[in-house]
């Protein structure tokens, strides 16, 4: 079990987190940055303290495949920031 499996359990919101890391293909990148275990945490932090969890999991529920988080993702920097790590933009 990774670090990233282990906090996605944690809790839904973390598990929304997880399920966007892996919506937009940067699950793999977030395990691979420098201090991952830190930049996981405070991207678990952003995620936790989102008041749109509802509409996360519609959004994920709806976008069968995407470039983008939406608008409202706390982690839409580090999403970026990972995509372009990754070569995917």
């Amino acid at each position: 079990m990774t670090f990233l499996d282990y906090l996605i359990s944690v809790d839904a919101r973390t598990a929304l987190m997880g399920r966007m890391m892996r919506k937009l293909g940067v699950d793999r990148q977030l395990q691979v940055v420098a201090d991952h275990a830190a930049v996981t945490d405070r991207a678990v932090d952003r995620c936790r303290s989102c008041g749109h969890q509802d509409e996360c999991s519609t959004w994920l529920d709806e976008h069968e495949q995407a470039d983008d988080p939406p608008d409202y993702c706390r982690n839409r920097d580090l999403i970026a920031r990972l995509q372009h790590a990754a070569g995917q933009r």
